[in-house]
């Protein structure tokens, strides 16, 4: 039964990671490398607000601080990842020669880096969760009040984070390139509100968490459909009650 666990939970994380990473990714090497790349990013991201929760200790114990610190070095590297891909566009366009539109779009630059950033992002914040789940004996999770929920409610919330960073990059690359503001700060702030919403999870309220981040979800998939030049057609909604998607991918 552990190990039922284990897969289930395994694959309700990262089965839909997995597939956009098999149809998306992984028949381009020099994409495989930009997802690698952002992923080691994301751990430099993680190893400096452990050094700053170390420094700072009278707020060691305040969970708040923790996640705030943690969301701010994230998104500064996420910065730094999209200023990396600026200064090695000439490069990937001579490696690419045989397929340009890698280094021409840049959102799908960007929605590589963000799936590589939210695929370490899920690592790290599963795979120890995965470890105990093998057992012995976490079937339940009776000891102490803890919820039976427990492991599906981390792999569900681990899948919603690996998808909003997906869309988070689309959205702050498109920003940083055209000088918008509002959309890095739309991307900072439901990162920051994403982030706050799981600490109800020490309290047992999951579903206060999980409901919430995943209609955030669906609205940063939106800001990210639109900054990549996704369009509805509204005419041909009425008439059909199906909705056309146009997609402007030299946007």
């Amino acid at each position: 039964m552990t190990v039922m666990e284990f897969f289930g939970c395994t694959f309700i994380a990262f089965g839909p990671p997995f597939a956009m990473f098999y149809y998306t990714i992984a028949h381009d090497p020099i994409r495989i490398i930009i997802l690698i790349a952002s992923a080691f990013f994301w751990l430099l991201s993680l190893l400096l607000s452990s050094i700053w929760w170390a420094i700072v200790t009278p707020l060691k114990e305040t969970l708040v601080f923790a996640v705030v610190s943690s969301v701010i070095f994230q998104e500064v590297m996420r910065f730094l990842v999209y200023l990396l891909l600026t200064k090695a566009e000439g490069g990937l366009k001579r490696v690419t020669e045989t397929n340009t539109s890698l280094v021409d779009n840049k959102h799908v630059l960007a929605y590589v880096s963000g799936l590589g950033f939210g695929i370490m992002s899920g690592a790290f914040a599963l795979i120890n969760i995965l470890a105990d789940s093998v057992g012995p004996g976490t079937v339940g999770l009776r000891r102490d009040g803890d919820s039976p929920m427990f492991f599906v409610t981390s792999a569900i919330t681990t899948l919603c984070f690996i998808l909003l960073h997906s869309c988070w990059n689309v959205t702050f690359y498109a920003g940083v390139d055209r000088r918008n503001y509002g959309l890095i700060a739309i991307v900072f702030v439901s990162h920051l509100v994403a982030s706050l919403l799981t600490l109800l999870n020490k309290n047992h309220l999951y579903w206060v968490s999980i409901l919430p981040n995943y209609f955030n979800l669906i609205l940063s998939a939106w800001f990210a459909f639109r900054v990549a030049g996704g369009r509805l057609k509204l005419e041909d909604i009425r008439r059909t009650g199906l909705p056309p998607v146009t997609l402007n991918v030299a946007d």
